[in-house]
């Protein structure tokens, strides 16, 4: 693989981890609710969810995905089911709070870092969209006659620290508008506003179809 090849990979993938998506709208509540060095828990979750899905990809899921019709729906299902659960949490939680947090003796106790890592990392595995984006991905810049795996982990390096970056920067802004998204009537609203995101993405995924060859 040359230079080019890996800075033209490096463009694309920048592109496609800046729109914001499910990690995003995580990263940033998060932040949000209990600081930006909470965030980075998700944001290391999400990597790790990446790190699987491109393996996925590279082990031919993203093919079986494609050509099987059953699989990818339930996978489908299972990713947007998980986003609908999100967006339930948030949009019927009676707290003006953005994200769970229990009180004891009028102090806020903040989930572990583990609880904050495996619900990032159960979004990002259970997206099929990111499978199928690997799988066509992947092939357009590794050089089929090199040794393969040095190749996809240095694509997968790459793309996992992107996002790390990416979601870090949304989870450092919001944290400096915390002052006004947390205020008791705004923050009900940004509540209702994530939770209505989440499950829009999960009907985006939702409404995905398999890829017809």
């Amino acid at each position: 693989m040359d230079l080019h090849s890996i800075l033209a990979f490096t463009l694309v993938a920048a592109i496609a981890i800046a729109s914001p998506g499910p990690a995003t709208l995580m990263a940033i509540n998060n932040s949000l609710a209990y600081g930006p060095r909470y965030a980075i828990w998700s944001s290391i979750g999400n990597a790790c969810g990446l790190f699987c899905l491109s393996a996925a990809a590279m082990l031919g899921m993203g093919a079986l995905l494609a050509s099987s019709e059953w699989m990818f729906n339930a996978v489908k299902i299972l990713g947007a089911g998980y986003l609908f659960y999100l967006g339930a949490r948030q949009l019927f939680k009676k707290s003006p709070a953005l994200a769970s947090e229990v009180q004891v003796d009028g102090h806020a106790i903040r989930p572990s870092r583990w609880k904050l890592y495996k619900s990032a990392f159960l979004t990002a595995a259970t997206n099929p969209k990111a499978t199928m984006f690997f799988t066509a991905l992947f092939p357009q810049f590794i050089d089929q006659n090199a040794a393969l795996l040095p190749q996809f982990l240095l694509l997968t390096v790459i793309f996992m620290g992107l996002s790390l970056t990416s979601l870090s920067l949304y989870a450092a802004i919001a944290s400096r508008a915390k002052g006004m998204l947390t205020r008791p009537a705004f923050s009900v609203w940004v509540s209702r506003v994530v939770g209505s995101t989440f499950i829009g993405f999960g009907t985006a995924i939702l409404a995905m179809r398999r890829p017809v060859s």
